[in-house]
């Protein structure tokens, strides 16, 4: 593992009426320590792909902008024009994420890992093997998140093999 990052937020959300329900300040402040410990500056070039905690569709967007793979508000027209497809700029959830596998409390990180290490090692099935490996990127990111919105807990993980010069 070559950077992680646990943050935990304070205790707002649900009961703030003001509650800003488009970010996880949580998850930003977690992305942005694990790019510092990384040397990441630009996660969209840098990473290879992603496991993103996508509980919902509409957080699977907020996290994407939260972590810096596209500016706020604009995730969903990355997505309609396929930058986070297994073939496109950020491969994000290329297994298919939670939606397709179920979301088994403490086994999801677990299997987010495994499939960055198929994926980096260039394992992963034909159907399913993204393309930016082949490419020469060599560091995927895995993120999970509970509790409630504005006091949640926040893990953001770089893993693979070390950034070149």
């Amino acid at each position: 593992m070559k950077a992680l990052s646990f943050v935990s937020g304070p205790a707002a959300g649900p009961i703030d009426p003001g509650y800003d329900y488009t970010t996880f300040p949580e998850v930003v402040r977690s992305a942005e320590d694990a790019y510092q410990q990384a040397g990441i500056t630009d996660p969209r070039a840098q990473l290879a792909m992603a496991e993103v905690h996508d509980c919902f569709t509409p957080t699977e967007l907020v996290l994407m902008e939260d972590m810096g793979f596209a500016t706020r508000g604009t995730a969903w027209k990355e997505v309609l024009a396929g930058t986070f497809d297994r073939d496109g700029e950020l491969p994000v959830n290329p297994d298919g994420g939670l939606k397709s596998f179920g979301h088994p409390i403490g086994a999801s990180g677990l299997r987010m890992l495994f499939e960055c290490w198929l994926q980096l090692r260039g394992e992963a099935p034909p159907e399913r093997q993204i393309a930016t490996v082949s490419q020469g990127r060599t560091l995927g990111l895995t993120h999970n998140l509970g509790g409630a919105p504005g006091e949640c807990v926040s893990f953001v993980g770089i893993v693979g093999s070390e950034l070149g010069d």
